[in-house]
């Protein structure tokens, strides 16, 4: 059977506002991207998400993203690179920290937001951003959309990549995401996420925002936590990828090359 990831992005509340269902949706994922305090989370969140993804078995990984809370790390922001590569360090010390606790593995990373869409487009942004994660851990597992800069430049500095489908969100015709404030960014029908799953597993490709046909190598899907009626559609896709000839197995047990 083919070796399936099933993932969400999870920990992004602050102080007493928390969104989404994480307990819930960690029951159900093999692996959890955790907003690590800049965009979203806290120290409190940070901790109670490690010990429910030790709990359930989850695979960690840090959710890496902008300063900025109040757009929830979905505003493009201009920082120069040297000081982008330090929060991606620092971010990623916050959740290690915690795993460090738990004695739980910080076994992959991706980036957040607005963050990863202008990592995804930029040569130049990606890879010194990516040098940071090296240097704090060659070992870590890259999670990233397939077939941009994230993905290349991290191959390139010999890191370990999972390609992942993001199964609400529509991309353009050269692979990367459409940005969220167009129309048809974020797919809300249930039915069509699960039909756009289903049809990237069974042939390898999904349509465009165009039309135009997708290659896409994955091993990875992933739904927003944040995504409205997210519980219901994570076992939605746990089904479709049994119904597609998947099993669903963590980031970290999949081989890479």
């Amino acid at each position: 059977m083919r070796a399936i990831d099933l993932n969400a992005d999870l920990g992004e509340g602050f102080g007493d506002w928390r969104m989404g269902d994480d307990a819930g949706l960690m029951a159900l994922i093999s692996s959890a991207n955790v907003a690590c305090g800049f965009h979203a989370g806290d120290a409190a969140i940070m901790a109670a998400s490690v010990a429910l993804a030790r709990r359930h078995g989850v695979d960690l990984g840090a959710h890496v993203g902008f300063p900025d809370l109040a757009g929830f790390g979905r505003r493009r922001m201009q920082i120069d690179t040297a000081t982008l590569a330090h929060y991606v360090t620092y971010q990623l010390g916050a959740l290690a920290a915690f795993a460090r606790v738990e004695d739980y593995p910080l076994s992959h990373m991706s980036f957040h937001g607005a963050l990863g869409n202008m990592a995804a487009e930029d040569d130049a942004l990606a890879r010194p951003l990516l040098a940071a994660v090296q240097a704090f851990d060659p070992d870590i597992i890259i999670s990233t959309t397939a077939g941009n800069a994230v993905e290349r430049c991290a191959r390139e500095l010999g890191l370990r990549v999972a390609c992942t489908f993001l199964a609400d969100r529509a991309y353009q015709a050269n692979g990367l995401l459409v940005p969220r404030g167009e129309p048809g960014a974020v797919i809300h029908d249930p039915l069509l996420v699960s039909q756009r799953v289903l049809t990237l597993l069974q042939t390898g490709s999904i349509n465009a925002i165009d039309g135009t046909l997708l290659a896409m190598d994955i091993s990875s899907v992933l739904l927003h936590g944040d995504t409205p009626g997210a519980l219901q559609l994570i076992a939605q896709l746990r089904q479709d990828i049994a119904n597609a000839g998947g099993e669903i197995i963590p980031i970290s047990k999949h081989s890479y090359e």
